[in-house]
């Protein structure tokens, strides 16, 4: 039973459960960003472009010899795209963070230890 029960110690250590909440909420909002990029961004950017050259996919840019270099810009740019996207949450994560820490840290209106202190001797004068 020693085993066991150290097993359940370490499983139920908040590090892990919080680790096991990290990974599933990850990959779901990979999900969403997959299909932003995917279904949103992606078209919106290459739409004009490839309309241009008369295609209805990147993929299907062949060089000579049949090198799929359509692929490759495809994961290029959807690469870039992600990297900029979360580049942008993040920045916004890190702008709300700081509002809140202003917030926080911001000194106290009100007296002064000094002054609290002052108002406590002439109380007991009084």
């Amino acid at each position: 039973m020693g085993m066991l029960s150290e097993f359940k110690t370490f499983a139920m250590k908040g590090n892990v459960i919080d680790l096991a909440i990290g990974v599933v909420i990850g990959a779901a909002f990979g999900k969403i960003l997959s299909s932003l990029i995917e279904d949103v961004i992606t078209p919106l950017l290459l739409k004009p472009a490839l309309e241009a050259a008369k295609l209805s996919e990147i993929e299907e840019l062949v060089a000579f010899g049949g090198v799929k270099y359509g692929m490759f810009l495809s994961s290029l740019i959807n690469f870039v795209i992600v990297a900029f996207v979360l580049f942008l949450i993040i920045k916004g994560i890190n702008t709300y963070k700081k509002k809140h820490e202003v917030v926080e840290n911001a000194p106290q209106k009100g007296l002064t230890q000094e002054e609290l202190l002052a108002e406590i001797r002439d109380l007991l004068k009084k």
